[in-house]
């Protein structure tokens, strides 16, 4: 099925935020890993992934698997969509953007916790779990694809 160029663009542009978020996410960790004092590796572990990871877990988790929060979440994604928005190079680069802001927090956070500053595992957890939420919205935009009535609206 052939689908509009306006779709595939954002589609490309939520598939973009969703690989970024990752992979800052995998350089902070290993950075966290790397530069904060820890009593030991399983603290570590904790600290930077499975704590992290959790988050991640439950914030997608719960768009995906509650129905009312999926509901308001692909009704968000459409109306991003007809709005316009990832269709042009500039909401692109503001979406990616906010994302190295916020990324730009976890390693100002990171680097404190290098100097004796607060542990950064509650930074890492909420970058996680705004990677949770946008791998959910990946995973809706399929849905928006299979369903039969806003399928017909996004076909070329």
């Amino acid at each position: 099925m052939a689908y509009a160029r306006s779709w595939r663009l954002f589609r490309r542009m939520q598939l973009t935020l969703v690989a970024v978020a990752g992979l800052i996410y995998a350089v902070a960790a290993i950075e966290a890993w790397r530069r904060v004092p820890g009593t030991g590796e399983a603290l570590k572990l904790l600290r930077t992934a499975i704590f992290p990871g959790a988050f991640l877990i439950v914030s997608g988790g719960l768009i995906l698997f509650v129905p009312a929060l999926s509901r308001l979440m692909t009704a968000h994604l459409w109306t991003s969509y007809r709005f316009g928005y990832g269709q042009s190079v500039i909401s692109v680069l503001a979406g990616v953007g906010l994302v190295l802001l916020l990324a730009g927090v976890v390693f100002w956070r990171i680097a404190g916790a290098a100097h004796g500053g607060r542990d950064p595992a509650g930074a890492l957890a909420a970058f996680a779990s705004g990677l949770g939420l946008l791998i959910a919205q990946a995973v809706l935009l399929r849905r928006i694809e299979a369903d039969p009535k806003l399928g017909r609206l996004i076909e070329d």
